[in-house]
């Protein structure tokens, strides 16, 4: 079987095919061993003996391993998986927070935000009265303030952005 492994942020190509393990291209004789009433295994690679613990993460194919005592951080995946998930993060769309944008058609009443300021999610960061009522907008995420569009008393159309943030 064919795995992508990313440790600790470097990407490597894993084989397993029996007794044999191919880390980038080098094969090496490979046994794993389980250490009764304990998480540890005792891991053989070639001539090389490892104690490891490992700790499955929040989401399919991510670890926290402990080899020797030094933890790292591992996603392993299949190849064909790995490829999905690659194809699925190349085109998606950008990450971060979303820019506040106005839920209706209204007049900007406050910002309680200005340019490079932190913002915290649920903060109240700009007020708008829209059909005789007040309604604050809040941040969705943590984040900092990237542009702030509109002003105290500037009528705004639906879907018009407010506040970006990055």
């Amino acid at each position: 079987m064919k795995y992508v492994v990313d440790v600790d942020g470097a990407r490597h190509d894993v084989s397993l095919d029996g007794g044999t393990a191919s880390l980038d291209g080098v094969e090496l004789t490979a046994q794993i061993e389980t250490v009764d009433g304990t998480p540890v295994r005792i891991v053989r690679l070639g001539a090389r003996v490892h104690r490891v613990v490992v700790r499955a993460g929040d989401r399919r194919g991510n670890y926290t391993i402990w080899v020797d005592g030094f933890r790292h951080e591992v996603d392993a995946l299949d190849e064909r998986t790995r490829a999905i998930q690659d194809l699925a993060a190349a085109t998606s769309g950008p990450r971060g927070p979303a820019p506040l944008v106005a839920p209706m058609p209204g007049l900007v009443v406050r910002v309680n935000v200005t340019t490079g300021q932190a913002v915290t999610a649920g903060m109240g960061i700009v007020v708008m009265e829209a059909m005789k009522m007040e309604n604050e907008l809040r941040a969705s995420a943590n984040a900092m303030v990237k542009a702030v569009h509109v002003q105290p008393g500037q009528a705004v159309e639906k879907g018009m952005v407010l506040i970006e943030l990055e």
